[in-house]
């Protein structure tokens, strides 16, 4: 059994000693959930932690995942099973992670992202330190958001925002166990979609993203429900633009802790 999670000590790798890649991965069409976590925890992370990676994390669209997305995609697009994170020591000796993922996979979409860590398990009141080993499910749900930055913005006042003005107030008004903001520098490939920002977020249950009252800490007050509806929708239509942002519901699968 893989050893509890802890703190990198500093002689093994930390997140600004390594870079980190983020990879969409599309499982052929019709794949049921029920094959998402085998295929992918039991066969594809074995092989992906072989390739002496610092730090692998699985996002999966799994059995335990079913439930609607806040923002759901058009019907009939096939969206991502997984968004697969690895830490390197450098980009472009990447082949065999690509050569793995690639195996298993019908497309394949990679970006060299940025991390900020912004909350994580144990830093707000929503949820505990993390206490569970790699390699086992994290509670609760996540979603994960793909966005590009908002057309016609400047860059630098686009992140002020993101960063400094939308990341506190939906920390402010919504119960998020753990929020993972990564900007993209780079797709790996041409022709990619041109996201800027892919975004982990962890929720208590379920329920928390399918109810609104709790999804946006509304305590059974109709009044404050709207109000901070009203104050997100202010928010993320100055970030991005809601037509093509994507949100997926998913399980989080921590395999590799960076610095274990």
């Amino acid at each position: 059994m893989p050893s509890p999670a802890r703190w990198a000590s500093p002689s093994r790798p930390e997140r600004g000693d390594v870079e980190k890649l983020q990879y969409l991965v599309w499982l052929p069409p019709g794949t049921p959930r029920a094959e998402v976590r085998p295929r992918l925890v039991d066969e594809v992370a074995p092989r992906l932690l072989a390739q002496a990676v610092h730090g692998l994390t699985m996002d999966l669209d799994d059995d335990e995942a079913d439930v609607p997305s806040p923002v759901p995609a058009p019907d009939g697009e096939h969206t991502p099973q997984a968004l697969v994170s690895v830490w390197v020591d450098c980009y472009d000796r990447r082949d065999g992670v690509e050569r793995v993922l690639g195996e298993a996979a019908v497309r394949l979409d990679g970006y060299q992202v940025l991390e900020s860590l912004y909350t994580d398990y144990g830093t707000s009141r929503w949820a505990p330190r993390r206490d569970w080993p790699d390699g086992r499910r994290s509670p609760g749900i996540l979603t994960v958001a793909t966005f590009e930055q908002l057309p016609g913005t400047d860059f630098e006042q686009w992140l002020a925002f993101w960063h400094g003005r939308q990341s506190p107030m939906s920390e402010a008004v919504q119960p998020r166990c753990r929020y993972v903001r990564n900007l993209v520098v780079r797709a790996l490939e041409p022709g990619l979609p041109p996201w800027r920002g892919i975004v982990e977020e962890a929720w208590p249950s379920a329920a928390h993203v399918t109810d609104p009252m709790l999804f946006y800490c509304a305590e059974g007050d109709p009044a404050v429900m709207s109000a901070n509806i009203t104050t997100m929708l202010d928010h993320v239509t100055k970030l991005m633009d809601l037509r093509t942002m994507r949100s997926m519901t998913m399980s989080e699968w921590i395999m590799r802790t960076l610095g274990s």
